[in-house]
């Protein structure tokens, strides 16, 4: 996992490191033993994340603009 996110020049938190890691050893057991509803939350979560930091963002740029600006 870090080795393709360094190659692509994508960043990579440990949380994704981690996680990918104990679904992979756990997927070369067997398929059933990875939890697949909790890989997908984590997944969504995942993906979630920048858009929501972006909007919380530019929500508070907007406020801090108001309050600056009175």
């Amino acid at each position: 996992m870090i080795e393709l996110a360094t190659r692509t020049g994508v960043p990579v938190s440990t949380t994704h490191v981690i996680t990918s890691s104990i679904l992979g050893m756990g997927s070369t057991r067997r398929l059933s033993a990875v939890r697949w509803g909790v890989a997908k939350s984590i997944v969504y979560a995942w993906i979630l994340t920048f858009p929501i930091c972006g909007l919380l963002g530019a929500a508070l740029y907007w406020v801090m603009k108001l309050i600056t600006s009175s």
